[in-house]
């Protein structure tokens, strides 16, 4: 089973477990397509991709297609190479049929939920956004439709409450990687026989966008606590305080009242008023600042129950 001759396609640090989980179970990985290296940081230094890194240090030849569908160059070393089975995990560009169909067992996909459930780009943060006790992942065959592809294999992860999106990412990836290495041998030998998604049960999960993250104090603390672990650590789930931006970045729903926005408690907890309950703020980070408590945050902004957070309309 070994001997197959693999390519893997995937680019952010969701994928470097699965691909670094191939290569350490002696896969014959002949390519790894990723995407061009990109400007990050403040700097705007050219960064690459994740998975070029540990493809470059495990001596795999990387390609960095701007693009795909139409990529002549690609399609001839894939043609050159005759892989057995492609491998995707988050290579974050739709794939065209001539590719998905040219391996001998297809192209299969590592995706981050239980499908039907969460299909799209973000499925991690809509969980945790939706407040559910469960996510896992699913060993997908690709097809032109996102995420429809018939189910191979899943794995159930539960989502505990101290999780957020990177804690969650992380359990996700590394379950990822296990079930991809234990899938592969029996989906090819034929032991699994892939089912077709049921489509009356499917959900989509839109991109996640920075202004997502903007608090609204009328809402429950249910779900500005959901939203806190959704967009920790990026976007963030931001409000104001006194005029500045303040980032909040680990909190617990607690029992309160009060006007939504509102500190009613400020000693050794800061607790703030929601629409409904309230919300026990545990770090936060003020806008040009480092990561702080709520107590420290209290003493250091001499905060007062009558304060307010929030943005004024």
């Amino acid at each position: 089973m070994k001997k197959l001759k693999l390519v893997f396609m995937g680019t952010p640090d969701f994928a470097v477990p699965s691909l670094k989980k191939l290569i350490d179970e002696g896969y014959d990985v002949k390519l790894v397509v990723t995407q061009p290296d990109r400007p990050a940081g403040r700097g705007k230094k050219l960064t690459s991709p994740p998975v070029k890194v540990v493809a470059e240090k495990s001596g795999i030849p990387v390609y960095q297609p701007e693009r795909i569908k139409e990529n002549k160059e690609l399609k001839r070393e894939l043609l050159n190479i005759e892989p057995d089975l492609i491998v995707v995990a988050a290579y974050g560009k739709i794939l065209p049929e001539w590719l998905l169909n040219l391996p001998k067992y297809g192209t299969i996909n590592v995706h981050a939920s239980l499908l039907p459930k969460y299909r799209g780009a973000s499925p991690i943060q809509w969980a945790l956004l939706n407040g559910e006790e469960e996510t896992g992942v699913t060993i997908m065959k690709v097809i032109p439709k996102l995420d429809a592809g018939d189910i191979i294999s899943q794995r159930r992860v539960k989502i505990e409450k101290e999780d957020n999106a990177q804690t969650l990412h992380d359990k996700l990836a590394k379950a990822g990687a296990e079930l991809i290495v234990e899938t592969i041998p029996r989906y090819i030998s034929g032991e699994i026989k892939p089912v077709p998604q049921n489509e009356e049960e499917a959900t989509y999960c839109p991109q996640i966008k920075k202004e997502m993250g903007k608090i609204d104090w009328s809402r429950s603390s249910e779900e500005i606590f959901n939203q806190v672990r959704a967009f920790t650590p990026w976007p963030s789930a931001f409000t104001k305080f006194r005029g500045k931006l303040v980032k909040i970045t680990k909190a617990q729903p607690v029992e309160g009242t009060g006007k939504p926005g509102e500190v009613i408690r400020a000693d050794r907890e800061l607790i703030v008023a929601t629409g409904s309950g309230a919300l026990k703020i545990e770090r936060l980070k003020p806008e040009g600042r480092k990561e702080i408590s709520g107590e420290e945050f209290i003493r250091g902004y001499r905060v007062k129950v009558g304060d307010f957070f929030g943005f004024k309309e």
